[in-house]
């Protein structure tokens, strides 16, 4: 396996399962140390473990991604640690209920909206300064398929996806010039934990859900991962402000003849 990384820093939220579970692992593989965070403490822990029984370097952190405070602190720590960023995966987010626009709760609406969106732009803003004193680097936010659609009863989780996406292409264009590429990865359908325990609560859902694909199955965690690693290679070295949509062809749209 390539050690591209080697000597890089790198973050990772929602680094406690998941597609940030992997992209963590993968980052650390590939020689970079690892900074991991998540409000959830057991799954850091597990991700932390896996990392460094398999010889690399990893760093875990309790936080909350939409407190500015924890975040600039969070940054801080690393500078302080570490005295360089590379490589920022803003990963973390959740999908919130489902319910018409008219039926929405504000206030499931506006947690939404602060997990998946205010996140990606406190994460930016204390990256970037660290990152430009590095010399460059790259980042990849996480948005979704919902980014590009409209996924009935899930407003606020389309709007947030649709922000990152915003985010993504200013950071772009005010940072290119300065060394550091940022872009969105758009997963589509993907087993992680709250994906297979949502399908549980909704098997006949998550059925014709997968049905939809053209591959007809849900990524694997691993899958998106890696994608988000490699927008943050060299080998993407003039990939600038785009969305990579990784979704098995669900938004292909059309259908297979018969």
């Amino acid at each position: 396996m390539s050690i591209d990384f080697e000597g890089k820093v790198a973050v990772v939220t929602g680094a406690g399962s998941g597609i940030g579970r992997e992209a963590a692992r993968a980052f650390a593989a590939r020689g970079a140390h690892v900074y991991g965070a998540d409000v959830n403490d057991r799954g850091l822990a597990e991700t932390q473990a896996l990392i460094t029984n398999a010889g690399g370097r990893a760093n875990i952190a309790h936080l909350d991604v939409a407190d500015e405070a924890a975040v600039a602190a969070f940054i801080a720590r690393i500078a302080e640690e570490s005295g360089r960023l590379d490589i920022a995966f803003n990963n973390a987010g959740i999908t919130g209920g489902a319910h018409r626009i008219e039926d929405y709760p504000t206030s499931d609406f506006d947690n939404v909206v602060r997990i998946n969106l205010r996140s990606v732009f406190l994460g930016m803003k204390y990256e970037l300064p660290l990152m430009r004193k590095s010399g460059g680097g790259a980042i990849c936010n996480t948005a979704s398929v919902a980014a590009l659609t409209g996924p009935g009863a899930m407003c606020a989780y389309a709007a947030s996806k649709h922000g990152v996406h915003g985010l993504t292409r200013v950071a772009a264009m005010e940072n290119a010039a300065h060394g550091i590429r940022v872009n969105t990865l758009a997963p589509g359908w993907t087993e992680t934990p709250m994906v297979v325990a949502n399908s549980a609560q909704n098997p006949a859902f998550a059925a014709l859900a997968r049905a939809a694909i053209p591959a007809k199955r849900g990524a694997q965690p691993i899958e998106i991962a890696e994608a988000a690693v490699w927008l943050c290679s060299a080998q993407a070295s003039y990939v600038m402000g785009q969305m990579l949509v990784v979704d098995g062809g669900m938004t292909i749209g059309g259908f297979e003849p018969s």
